[in-house]
């Protein structure tokens, strides 16, 4: 399929001369002559390049207006602007909003049209990394060893047998859509679509187009997320953040089992299996009227949650392993050795969960560092773990060296037995004491033990 651009100029001669020199280089287009016609365009349908006239017939900045539209809609849009009225604080305003390029009129075609080019490989590349980052996020194991972790496995060799609605629920970056996706594949659809829709990054009033799809007046068809997933999964991501009028007929669809399409009068039959997350506490988004309380039921047939890494730190020294050889063979590259103790791992927040250490260790992988030091150093850098850092404060300082030793011990063992799951054994062979010196040290410090 042809790449589509979208012109937006309000001068005749100018929109048939980047029509004619776009449809020559190849590509199809699009036309708008004034601000509304534009907003209906980007509505209809979001363009894969736009070429956009900074004044247009409702002020000096249509155009920036919407190029932060177009932004808002989908940030990978690559975006052209093109004005008579040249200054150098709008050019730098029209870059920092997220502009590919920005152009004087009269222009030069060659030089117009090199920019396009560029554009479109701009856009491509974009294309092929997200193709890509797909297939790897699909081929990656739920790893962990962590009692919340191993739960979660078994729950999923079981729900994928059935056909049952499921809401998983957990932070962002904790693996939500990664138990969706080992759930697709161990269950009888794994031949058909698995298809994500997103609550949180969809346009309020495209919720409908994007669920049942619509047949259009010349009576072609666009297909819902609904349709796609027809026999396969559909995974509704960030569901809480879906509006209250969707969110009823969502409901509908699954007493009825059948829908219209925007613009439809007859019903759409489909067999989907539905997943849904969520970052927030559904039972919360319930009582304060942010979320229906009928749907919440209809969903939660099964749920799962996962926890935020920072609670399952035994889980961190086999991730870094799991990643290190993944991302090594992805980028073909000589195994990378991070250290699965490093004290600065283990104390981060990690805000972010598995995708922000899995961030690091594929930023790790990039710079490809020769040494231990240099590895440590990256860490530290990446992390830049101020609890840890400002470990040593004024007020410790202000303590007896007995209370201070106490306090670093309490902190130390806390995190050795969280590392190996509360495992008592493991633990004290780790830090070098007996078993039974252990458990008497734990009592000591009022360190709860935990199986």
């Amino acid at each position: 399929m042809k790449l589509e651009i979208l012109i937006v100029d309000d001068n005749a001669d100018i929109r048939k001369i980047l029509n004619e020199l776009i449809l020559d280089a190849g590509y199809q287009t699009r036309i708008a002559a004034n601000y509304n016609q534009a907003l209906n365009e980007i509505d209809k349908k979001i363009p894969d390049v736009a070429i956009l006239d900074v004044k247009l017939d409702k002020g000096d900045n249509d155009g920036i207006k919407l190029l932060s539209h177009i932004k808002s809609k989908n940030k990978d849009v690559p975006v052209i602007m093109i004005t008579g009225h040249a200054n150098i604080e709008m050019a730098v305003n029209a870059l920092k909003l997220g502009a590919f390029e920005f152009i004087e009129k009269p222009f030069d075609q060659p030089r117009l049209m090199n920019f396009i080019n560029r554009a479109v490989e701009n856009l491509n590349l974009k294309v092929q990394n997200k193709e890509y980052e797909n297939k790897l996020f699909s081929s990656y194991e739920f790893v962990g060893n962590s009692k919340n972790i191993l739960s979660i496995k078994e729950q999923i060799d079981k729900i994928s047998l059935t056909e049952s609605r499921i809401i998983i629920n957990g932070p962002s970056g904790s693996g939500k859509e990664l138990i969706a996706r080992k759930i697709h594949k161990n269950s009888k659809r794994n031949e058909n679509s698995f298809i994500i829709l997103n609550g949180a990054l969809l346009d309020t009033n495209k919720y409908e187009l994007e669920l049942f799809g619509e047949e259009k007046k010349d009576g072609s068809i666009s297909y819902g997320a609904l349709e796609k997933a027809n026999k396969g999964t559909l995974l509704i991501d960030q569901v809480s953040e879906i509006p209250l009028e969707i969110q009823s007929k969502i409901l509908r669809v699954l007493i009825d089992q059948k829908f219209k399409r925007v613009n439809g009068n007859s019903d759409v039959n489909v067999d989907v299996r539905l997943i849904c997350s969520s970052s927030k506490d559904l039972k919360e988004e319930i009582k304060i009227g942010n979320f229906r309380e009928d749907l919440y039921h209809r969903l939660n047939v099964f749920e799962i949650n996962i926890k935020p890494l920072k609670e399952r730190i035994s889980d961190i020294p086999l991730l870094i392993k799991y990643f290190s050889k993944k991302i090594s063979q992805n980028y073909n590259i000589k195994e990378l050795r991070i250290d699965e103790n490093d004290t600065y791992i283990l104390n981060h927040d990690w805000h972010g969960n598995v995708r922000e250490l899995r961030n690091l260790i594929e930023r790790i992988a990039i710079l490809q560092p020769d040494t231990k030091d240099k590895v440590s150093d990256i860490v530290k850098e990446s992390l830049k773990n101020d609890k840890f850092d400002n470990r040593i404060t004024e007020n410790d300082l202000s303590v007896p060296l007995k209370e201070a030793r106490e306090k670093f011990e309490k902190e130390y063992l806390t995190i050795q037995l969280k590392k190996f799951n509360g495992n008592i054994s493991k633990t004290a062979n780790f830090v070098g004491m007996e078993r039974s010196a252990l458990h008497r040290k734990l009592k000591v410090l009022g360190i709860k033990e935990f199986n």
